[in-house]
This record gives structure tokens, C-alpha cells and sequence, in this order.
């Protein structure tokens, strides 16, 4: 299975920068990849997870980060018990951090050809949406898709 579900991509944008990264074989949210990546600076990094800015925010969001684990994964339950724990200690961080007062949470788990994920390496969207825009578009996650790319 492909390390990117481009049935799933949002922009031309990154769709070409999903390209790039599958054809070298490099997971973005690995720890080397994250390290590599030009787009994604990590603002906070525990033990177990790391968290950065989304390079492709959903439209309606004055913030969006990714929390990742480290460890490679395409659902949280795949995870160790000590890296589930720190998500918490993660999530509390960057919380606190950003002076975050509201936010929406979401993570896609398993194969990404069905959950509208374009990763596969689960992450979880911390949502904060536009404040300041009374035009601004609500804040919609896709959470499922039909297998475009077998």
C-alpha cells in the first residue's frame, strides 16, 4: 500500500508535494521526514509525538495543527501504551502553549483510502476555527472516502 492516498488530496499543491515525497519514499511525518520538510516546523515535541502546522489548513480555521507519533502507525490502538499516554501530555502542552481556549479534535485511524486521510501515518487535527471572519466557512473534516486509488 502507498505511503499517500491521493484520492484524497485537496490542492494541485499538495498533491505535487505527495508525489515528491512517494517517489523518494519518505513518510512526512516520520521523524526524518518532518526533519526534511521544508513546510512542516515542529512547535512543540514530546517524548512520543511532535506538532506542527498543518501546510495544507482546512478552509474556515484560524489555527490547524497535526500531533504525530514518532513511531510509525496508521491507527492510535497500534500504538504503545506509553506513546497513547503522551498524547495527552502532548495535547495539554500545545494547548497551553498557544493559549488555545477552543478547539476541535480529530483523528483518522486505518487505511487512509477510506477515511479521507491523505497519510498514512495516523495524526490527530487539532481545529481552532476563524474567529475574526463572520464569512468564514465552517470547519468540515472529511472522514470517510470511497477507495479512489487501489
Amino acid at each position: 500500500m502507498s505511503l499517500y492516498c491521493f484520492g484524497n488530496v485537496r490542492t494541485e499543491r499538495q498533491r505535487a508535494e505527495m508525489e515528491r515525497l512517494e517517489a523518494a519514499g519518505v513518510c512526512l511525518f516520520c521523524p526524518e521526514g518532518l526533519a526534511a520538510s521544508p513546510g512542516q516546523q515542529v512547535l512543540l515535541a514530546t517524548e512520543h509525538w511532535s506538532v506542527t502546522p498543518n501546510e495544507f489548513p482546512y478552509p474556515g480555521t484560524s489555527l490547524h495543527l497535526l500531533l504525530v507519533p514518532r513511531l510509525h502507525a496508521t491507527g492510535l490502538l497500534e500504538l504503545p501504551g506509553p506513546a497513547l499516554a503522551d498524547f495527552w501530555v502532548a495535547l495539554r502542552a500545545v494547548v497551553e502553549s498557544q493559549g488555545i481556549t477552543h478547539y476541535g479534535l480529530g483523528v483518522r485511524n486505518g487505511d487512509c483510502r477510506f477515511t479521507g486521510a491523505t497519510i498514512s501515518h495516523v495524526h490527530a487535527h487539532l481545529l481552532v476555527g476563524e474567529e475574526d471572519d463572520p464569512g468564514a466557512p465552517p470547519v468540515r473534516m472529511r472522514f470517510s472516502s470511497r477507495p479512489a486509488d487501489r
